[in-house]
């Protein structure tokens, strides 16, 4: 089935099970934090998730600067937005029994087959805590109930000596090798660089003999800025879980609060030429779903799936096919007087010059 919209929810959690050194939780110190006191209740979320307020069904992935299943509230949100039809994407270390045990427990196959996890496959925090049978027996659990995954590696400098064995590791659980991110250096947030001392040549030698999609695609747009007109806003969202605010991405010129009264419509106003990012770094997700669907780019399900060595794979069919949906499919296309009105709405939010190097840009 497909999906009309995809909101990527900011969990306000910071704390963590875990002290990656590569980690922005860990760079800035943030892991000692107490868990938060949400400010909308269960049955607030759920009525902002009705199907109808947004159109349709939508893609909701809920992620945290920590360790997003730590809070054990977060089993009734994802529930609850399960409940509303929605697919629900869960990032985590997969270290948190209670809450996998409750899922496990709790929700019915229905909910479990439009669920998927991205397990973050922190390899030498797992060994040297000894936490790696915790980790993959968790994904077991969910996997056994009909939840869908992907293993995902965070590619570090200090890792490289245990490729071989990660990957064996990897094998004997959960039948494939893991897929590999980009990692960005958080100390550096205007430019957000790849996070290693290797130059990008070697970088990309390394760790593309994972054959991992994901790698690929994320490398091949890394440092890239975006000058296509981008339905971010429109078609893609970044919800801040904590105060309510829904904007176009990270970086946006418009936001509204979507949470303190659930029934009021919400405006779907996309951000067009006007990126404020120095790259698209989640673009995994924002141009794999097709924010920008004049750019071409790898299906969201190709950079998350594999496929075992006995047949099996990671993702269901109904997560598949869901995970494969361009939105340009289930949303109306703008014709090219529809995005120079669509830029107008948004060029009077930005600066004159930098209104006009956005212009020049469109116009080479």
């Amino acid at each position: 089935m497909k999906f009309k919209r995809f909101i990527d929810v900011q969990v306000p959690i910071n704390t963590c099970t875990l002290r990656c050194t590569y980690c922005y939780v860990t760079h800035h110190k943030l892991f000692s934090q107490a868990l938060p006191k949400f400010k909308y209740s269960v049955e607030q979320w759920k009525r902002a998730f009705a199907p109808e307020r947004w159109g349709g069904v939508c893609m909701v992935n809920f992620c945290a600067a920590g360790e997003t299943l730590l809070a054990p509230e977060m089993v009734d949100y994802i529930r609850v937005t399960l409940e509303q039809g929605h697919y629900v994407m869960v990032v985590t270390n997969c270290t948190v029994d209670k809450a996998f045990d409750r899922i496990c427990n709790e929700y019915s196959p229905e909910l479990m087959e439009r669920l998927f996890f991205k397990c973050s496959y922190h390899y030498l925090q797992l060994k040297q805590r000894g936490l790696m049978e915790r980790f993959f027996g968790n994904i077991r659990k969910v996997r056994e109930r009909g939840a869908s995954f992907t293993l995902e590696l965070t590619p570090h400098d200090e890792l490289i000596p245990y490729i071989d064995e990660l990957k064996q590791v990897a094998i004997e659980h959960v039948g494939a090798i893991p897929h590999v991110t980009v990692a960005r250096d958080e100390h550096y947030m205007q430019n957000l660089p790849i996070l290693t001392n290797l130059s990008r040549e070697e970088y990309k030698r390394v760790w593309g003999q994972f054959d991992s999609t994901l790698f690929s695609f994320k490398l091949s747009i890394f440092n890239e800025p975006r000058h296509e007109f981008c339905y971010a806003g429109s078609w893609t969202f970044a919800l801040d879980m904590g105060s309510g605010k829904l904007r176009q991405c990270y970086r946006c010129l418009y936001a509204q609060n979507i949470l303190d009264d659930p029934d009021k419509p919400i405006r779907f106003l996309p951000i067009g030429h006007y990126c404020q990012e120095p790259h698209c770094f989640n673009g995994h997700a924002w141009l794999g779903f097709g924010a920008i669907p004049t750019l071409s780019t790898p299906t969201f399900a190709e950079m998350r799936n594999r496929v075992c060595a006995d047949g099996s794979e990671w993702l269901t069919p109904l997560c598949k096919e869901a995970m494969e949906t361009k939105l340009c499919q289930t949303n109306t296309v703008l014709t090219p007087a529809e995005e120079r009105r669509a830029d107008r709405q948004m060029c009077w939010r930005v600066p004159v010059d930098r209104a006009k190097k956005i212009v020049k840009s469109i116009i080479r």
